[in-house]
């Protein structure tokens, strides 16, 4: 897909359904796009590995645990949450809610800002740096690495080619994607997608921040 594009927009939630759809990332690593229509949910389950979810439209609750040590916590837009290994969980959606389920083999390491089974927002773990672009490695393993980026006004990244299939949220501002010689404008709420070995750049236009979930096998 290559084109800027909403996650949300492409995956409606609809009344009374539960949709998940395969990301189609090449990797080992299993991303996938949950959309839960108006009253409906996902019965809880566990499993042996942490998961990532990334908000992407609407908001759901998630119901971790079970009895009296059981939580209830929202995640919306542009918020994730690390849903600790073997720990029950169940999701359920008032009004509709679309977000990113990211499953890896193997155990995660998270930054010390995350804490499993919180809800954050990820445009708050990196901050703008006058000149500079910022990088924070949020979770990771061998078979995937998430990372949010700030970019200052007049920076970017310049082309360059990555290992493994990879999908860009967009959290603040506006910036352009270069992707084999084409150019694609991406603001905020909006999503990009480049495989393994595409000759890809981002150029800032203004304050720009933004998360990337590349895979490594």
């Amino acid at each position: 897909m290559n084109r800027a594009f909403s996650i949300a927009e492409e995956h409606p939630p609809r009344d009374g359904m539960t949709i998940s759809t395969v990301s189609g990332l090449r990797a080992e690593t299993k991303v996938s796009y949950f959309s839960l229509g108006r009253g409906t949910d996902v019965s809880a389950e566990s499993y042996p590995t942490e998961m990532l979810c990334v908000g992407a439209g609407g908001a759901g609750r998630f119901a971790l645990g079970a009895g009296a040590d059981g939580k209830e916590v929202e995640l919306g837009e542009g918020e994730a949450l690390v849903v600790p290994k073997d720990t029950l969980c169940g999701i359920a959606a008032r009004e509709g809610f679309v977000y990113t389920e990211v499953i890896a083999k193997g155990e995660l390491q998270m930054n010390e800002a995350v804490k499993a089974g919180e809800v954050f927002a990820l445009a708050d773990l990196a901050p703008y740096e006058k000149g500079s672009i910022v990088n924070v490695d949020v979770v990771s393993n061998e078979g995937f690495k998430f990372v949010v980026m700030a970019f200052d006004e007049g920076t970017g990244l310049s082309p360059h080619r990555a290992p493994g299939d990879a999908l860009i949220f967009a959290l603040e501002g506006k910036a352009v994607i270069g992707y084999e010689g084409r150019e694609h404008p991406i603001a905020a709420g909006e999503n990009f997608r480049f495989a393994a070995g595409g000759l890809h750049s981002v150029t800032a236009n203004g304050k720009f921040k933004m998360a990337l979930l590349l895979t490594l096998k």
